[in-house]
Parts: C-alpha cells; sequence; structure tokens
C-alpha cells in the first residue's frame, strides 16, 4: 500500500506512470482470481485503493493548475 505523503511527492508524469502500472497489475490480478491462481487475495483491494488515491491526486494536481 502507497502512503499519500509518498505520491504527494511525486511529479505528475511519475504519477502517471504508477497508474499504469497499478493497472496492469489490477487486470493480472483478475486473470489469476478468474483462474483460481491467487496467492494474496489481500492485493486486490490494495490495488484498487492505490488506484484510486493516484486518480484524486491527479485531479487535485489538474485543478491546482488551471
Amino acid at each position: 500500500m502507497t502512503k499519500i505523503a509518498d505520491l504527494r511527492s511525486m511529479t505528475t508524469d511519475q504519477l502517471g506512470d504508477q497508474l499504469l502500472s497499478l493497472k496492469k497489475e489490477q487486470f493480472n490480478l483478475r486473470f489469476q482470481a478468474a483462474t483460481g491462481q491467487m496467492e494474496k487475495t489481500h492485493r486486490v483491494s490494495e490495488v484498487r485503493k492505490d488506484i484510486a488515491r493516484i486518480s484524486s491526486l491527479l485531479r487535485e494536481k489538474q485543478r491546482a493548475s488551471a
């Protein structure tokens, strides 16, 4: 789980890259769940919450610059 203070120190490009990698991980976790190969089931909710955190920060930074 990523802390909000760490995310706030990142640039928008870094946040975008992090968001992309988390969405890929979420996609892979969905496939693992569907095929029954998932070992860490708690990771699904962690990734979902991290995606929400980063999306919120990106929106916040976008509104601040506008």
